[in-house]
């Protein structure tokens, strides 16, 4: 599995982490003060990458939490389908099929030919823009 290990402290908004085995995007933190018994508390809001669920961590700042690695890659589009969209990597000319990106943002400028640049996030593929 590409993962790598952070402690909940050190996360920023924006940052990404590993919540029930799905990579999530944290959008929101918030850090609770060291009480009379016991450590700060952290408490995390993140979205997931794939699923797009709202999901919630609640931990002490020193536990230490999985963290997607990313790799970023640029493909190209060579057809489209229903939801599907088959894309060369322009380096490995290796060609996949990856879900459709739920955003109308980037799924309507989505066009055979176009490049676009997707992550490899734990074996899971993911478009993220059109580059222009």
């Amino acid at each position: 599995m590409s993962i790598t290990y952070a402690e909940l402290g050190e996360l920023k908004e924006g940052s990404y982490v590993v919540i029930d085995g799905e990579p999530c995007r944290v959008v929101e933190i918030s850090k609770a003060k060291t009480g009379k018994h016991g450590s700060a508390k952290v408490h995390l809001v993140a979205i997931g990458m794939f699923s797009g669920s709202r999901k919630t961590l609640v931990g002490p700042v020193d536990q230490r939490v999985e963290v997607p690695i990313i790799e970023k890659k640029v493909g190209q589009v060579t057809a489209m389908y229903d939801n599907l969209v088959q894309i060369m990597d322009l380096e490995t000319y290796e060609t996949f099929e990856v879900e459709k990106p739920s955003d109308p943002a980037i799924a309507d400028k989505l066009a055979p030919g176009k490049e676009v640049e997707y992550w490899v996030v734990m074996g899971r593929k993911l478009i993220v823009r059109v580059r222009e």
